[in-house]
């Protein structure tokens, strides 16, 4: 049974994503519809990004995933599927689908269907992802298409002595997700002291858990996408550490 995935900042507040559903299931009764995120903000495109590339490897091969993220503020209206690591993506080419993966796109088609639309997640998008559901492959969308346009993704600059990253999304619960591997860290932390700068505090500890920490203060921890994590247990890492979407985070390390 095909899965189709839905990512919007439609929030929850009004019957978009509702009308979505049901025009996807109107076209495929048998598809199996689930949500990644609703809460994405207003045309936040790095936001979804962030979002839907935290989730879509967890699904299986051949998923679809319909992505509404300023839809409505697409020059030229036009939208595109492509098929990424071996799933498919449909959605606006406005940048978003750029920024999902690493990897580059195995193939891009301009879908046929550029009507004019005041909600082209249900005339545009949702058709296109039924077929696909339907069995159908990305030529029967439409044409092949280079002109995808394209974000740089934000990298993580890395020195024997320090590694340089950014906040790339702050979640539901105000934790300061960044772009910071794993790996770099266990490479350059091998027998070395190290100092981890957050704005105006500093921080000499990896955690594994935020029960480590008592109420109020700040944890630092590899999260499960294996990525650097901070917050504040029981408060909103964000605003209290005045930190930010692109803010910069270091770590520095010394023998």
């Amino acid at each position: 049974m095909a899965i189709i995935t839905l990512t919007s900042d439609f929030g929850h507040r009004d019957a978009y994503v509702a009308i979505l559903k049901a025009t996807l299931l109107k076209l495929n009764p048998k598809v199996t519809l689930l949500d990644i995120s609703h809460g994405i903000a207003p045309g936040n495109l790095a936001q979804g990004a962030f979002v839907l590339s935290s989730a879509y490897q967890n699904f299986p091969e051949n998923t679809i995933h319909l992505v509404a993220v300023d839809s409505l503020g697409n020059p030229g209206n036009t939208f595109i599927a492509t098929e990424i690591e071996g799933q498919f993506f449909v959605g606006a080419d406005n940048g978003l689908l750029s920024l999902v993966s690493e990897w580059e796109p195995e193939k891009v088609v301009l879908l046929n269907n550029n009507t004019p639309s005041s909600f082209p997640a249900r005339d545009i998008m949702a058709p296109a992802a039924a077929e696909l559901a339907s069995g159908a492959i990305l030529e029967d969308l439409g044409q092949a298409y280079d002109g995808m346009k394209k974000f740089l993704r934000r990298s993580v600059k890395t020195t024997k002595q320090e590694i340089v990253g950014h906040v790339v999304h702050i979640d539901h619960y105000g934790n300061l997700i960044t772009n910071i591997p794993q790996r770099d860290f266990d490479i350059l932390s091998q027998g070395k002291k190290y100092t981890i700068g957050i704005g105006r505090e500093y921080i000499y500890q990896i955690h594994t858990s935020p029960a480590e920490v008592d109420s109020g203060d700040c944890f630092v921890l590899f999260n499960h996408l294996g990525l650097l994590e901070i917050g504040i247990k029981n408060g909103h890492a964000g605003q209290l550490l005045g930190m930010e979407f692109d803010s910069s985070i270091w770590i520095k390390f010394s023998e």
